[in-house]
């Protein structure tokens, strides 16, 4: 249960076009986005960020999805994971590459650039950090610094997002949930075990 009560739709008209666009995007409002509008500023500060983050094109959108879900797996945010794993199949990355996603290292589903950016994300969504000179290297193999700062970016807002949703105990919608107990299994997946 919710630790602090979503403003219903209604209270937010004055966002409704950006939500209108967030729906048709992920298939839904996430109701993190309904309670960070209790914050003057903030709902529209995190949207400029998110288009900031996701919208640019220096790494694939579906890429910067399992860079996201890995990023809450390292952060223990299962209401991000299901999100992220759920815009992913969206974006086109099957299920079988979604549940496999916990092998990324050994799976045949990643190609090593993959495999880089996973591993990244994976050591910086921890807490403490876990992120190596080593991660870095790889990933230098496979993308620019533009698009390692890319990676970077995504981590970042996920760990704001982790923290948010974990401390706030948000309530997971229908959607995103059915997808974490079909696909994301292997990770422990249990309903109602997200925040």
């Amino acid at each position: 249960m919710a630790r602090i009560e979503p403003l219903p739709r209604e209270a937010l008209v004055e966002h409704e076009r950006a939500l209108e666009i967030v729906e048709a995007t992920m298939g839904f409002v996430p109701n993190s986005m309904h309670t960070m509008a209790r914050v003057p500023g903030l709902l529209e500060g995190f949207m400029g960020m998110a288009m900031g983050v996701l919208g640019n094109e220096l790494l694939p959108a579906d890429l910067k999805q399992m860079i996201a879900l890995i990023t809450s797996a390292g952060g223990g945010c299962r209401y991000c994971q299901a999100h992220t794993g759920h815009s992913a199949e969206r974006l086109g990355v099957s299920e079988e590459k979604l549940a496999a996603i916990w092998h990324f290292e050994t799976s045949e589903h990643f190609d090593d650039a993959e495999r880089a950016a996973l591993r990244l994300a994976f050591h910086a969504g921890q807490v403490p950090n876990a992120a190596t000179d080593e991660d870095f290297d790889a990933a230098k193999q496979h993308y620019t610094d533009e698009q390692i700062t890319a990676i970077v970016a995504v981590i970042s807002m996920f760990g704001f997002l982790n923290r948010w949703n974990d401390t706030m105990a948000t309530t997971l919608e229908e959607s995103p949930n059915r997808f974490g107990e079909r696909v994301l299994g292997d990770g422990g997946w249990e309903r109602g075990k997200h925040a």
